[in-house]
């Protein structure tokens, strides 16, 4: 049988020498406005979600994407292992937006949606899929889906004839965007790190608590 460690509660050592003990992990969600991009740098000189980071000690980095015209919820940590299980298809962690498409689609063009579109690397995972609203041409859904191909949302919905007008995410598993203005950026909460872990089957390093740790930015 293997033997693990724990290298922020272990003292691991190499040839008699110490390993430096590990990065304290960074947790940031964001609501990252339209006309960023989900990057660090941009050779076309566009504005960067690290723009808006301008106190955050460290660096971080997104976890998934936003396309350039999509807002909402974006999470940013030094955390690798958060960060892949958040991703993977594997853990099947739930994105939810709410977007408004062209059009009023049929209940079967919702049904497909919610069966699985065919898109050039295959067929969509099934999403959950709500109509909220119609009116003057334009439908708003709340789309839910456990994969993240590139922009899937918005090539699922052009695929059945309702191009998106307006994309936002609004949950990214337990988290919430909540009230969070456009632009604002703010630390996670103990609680929502621990139900973050617990969602991606990641061991809790801490016990259930309940206290915020830092102000909205």
């Amino acid at each position: 049988m293997g033997t693990t460690a724990n290298p922020r509660t272990d003292r691991i050592t190499v040839d008699g020498r110490q390993l430096p003990p590990p990065t304290e992990p960074v947790y940031i969600l964001l609501n990252k406005p339209v006309g960023v991009v989900t990057t660090l740098s941009d050779p076309e000189g566009r504005p960067t979600v690290r723009e808006l980071l301008s106190d955050v000690r460290g660096r971080v980095f997104p976890v998934g994407r936003l396309d350039f015209h999509s807002s909402g919820l974006l999470l940013l940590t030094n955390d690798g292992e958060l960060a892949l299980r958040l991703t993977h298809p594997r853990y099947g962690v739930r994105k939810t937006y709410r977007v408004k498409v062209k059009g009023t689609p049929t209940a079967d063009t919702v049904a497909q949606l919610a069966r699985g579109v065919r898109l050039d690397e295959g067929v969509t995972a099934p999403a959950e899929v709500r109509v909220e609203r119609t009116g003057e041409g334009k439908t708003w859904l709340e789309l839910i889906i456990r994969e993240g191909h590139n922009r899937e949302v918005r090539r699922m919905c052009e695929a059945v004839g309702h191009p998106v007008e307006k994309l936002t995410r609004v949950h990214l598993g337990p988290l919430s965007l909540g009230k969070l203005a456009p632009g604002q950026h703010r630390h996670l909460t103990d609680r929502e790190i621990y139900e973050l872990q617990r969602a991606t089957g990641l061991e809790p390093l801490h016990p259930v608590p309940d206290r915020r740790r830092s102000e909205v930015r």
